[in-house]
C-alpha cells in the first residue's frame, strides 16, 4: 500500500510503502462499531450506586391509616412506589461493564479504521513531528501549514516539548503509537502519523 508522505507545508514529498494488511483492508462497519463500543464499555469504572428500600433513610411509621381514606394502603414511605423511596432493582457499585474482544478481532477492526482513513484522505503522513520549545503557537503554526484543524497526532515517541505545547489545545490530541485507540481514530476528522509511528503500529499489529 502506497501512502503519500508530505512535507511541513503539506505538499507531497515522497511515497511510503505500508502494509496492505493495515492500510488495504476492506471497511467493516459492524466490527468497528463493536470495537468502539467495547473500548468505551471497558473504560467505565462501574461506580454508580442506588439505594433499595432498606437503605434509604425513611421513617418506618405508617403514613396514614389503613382504611377510610380512599387511598391505596401504604406501610412506609420507603416503598419504591413513593417519591424518594428505594429503587426496586438498584444499580450496584460493583457492576461489571467490560466486554471481551479477541486479539484477531481487535487487529482486524483497527486495520479497517486505518484503511478507511487512508481511503477518505483523512490520514496525513509526515517524516517527523516535533517542536523546539514548549510553545503552543509552534504546534498551531505547524498544523496550520499542513492545513489541519482538529487532529489526532500519533508519534513514535512523545517528546516533552510536544506534550507540553499541545496539552492546552482542546481539539488536538497527541499520543504515542502504542497508545493509539480506536475511539480517538474514529472521533477526530483528521489523523496525523509520523513515519516511525506507522512502523511501530505495523510491528504491533501485523
Amino acid at each position: 500500500m502506497e501512502l503519500t508522505l508530505v512535507n511541513e507545508n503539506g505538499a507531497a514529498a515522497s511515497v511510503l510503502m505500508a502494509s496492505d494488511l493495515l492500510f488495504g483492508r476492506e471497511y467493516n462497519e459492524a466490527l468497528i462499531h463493536q470495537l468502539v463500543v467495547a473500548y468505551q464499555a471497558n473504560a467505565r469504572s462501574g461506580n454508580r450506586a442506588q439505594k433499595d428500600r432498606e437503605q434509604v433513610k425513611h421513617s418506618t411509621k405508617k403514613p396514614f391509616r389503613q382504611k377510610g381514606t380512599g387511598r391505596a394502603r401504604a406501610g412506609m414511605t420507603s416503598s419504591p412506589l413513593w417519591r424518594g423511596g428505594g429503587r426496586i432493582f438498584p444499580n450496584s457499585p460493583d457492576e461489571n461493564f467490560s466486554q471481551k474482544i479477541n486479539k484477531k478481532m481487535y487487529r482486524a477492526g483497527f486495520a479497517s479504521i486505518l484503511s478507511q482513513l487512508a481511503r477518505e484522505k483523512r490520514l496525513v503522513v509526515v517524516d517527523t513531528f516535533d517542536v523546539d520549545a514548549p510553545k503552543t503557537r509552534l504546534v498551531t503554526a505547524k498544523l496550520k501549514a499542513l492545513g489541519l484543524g482538529s487532529v489526532l497526532i500519533v508519534t513514535d515517541s512523545l517528546g516533552e516539548n510536544l506534550m507540553l505545547a499541545s496539552r492546552n489545545l482542546t481539539d488536538v490530541l497527541v499520543v504515542e503509537a502504542q497508545r493509539a485507540d480506536p475511539v480517538s481514530l474514529v472521533r477526530f476528522p483528521s489523523v496525523l502519523m509520523t513515519k516511525g509511528a506507522i512502523a511501530k503500529i505495523e510491528e504491533l499489529l501485523v
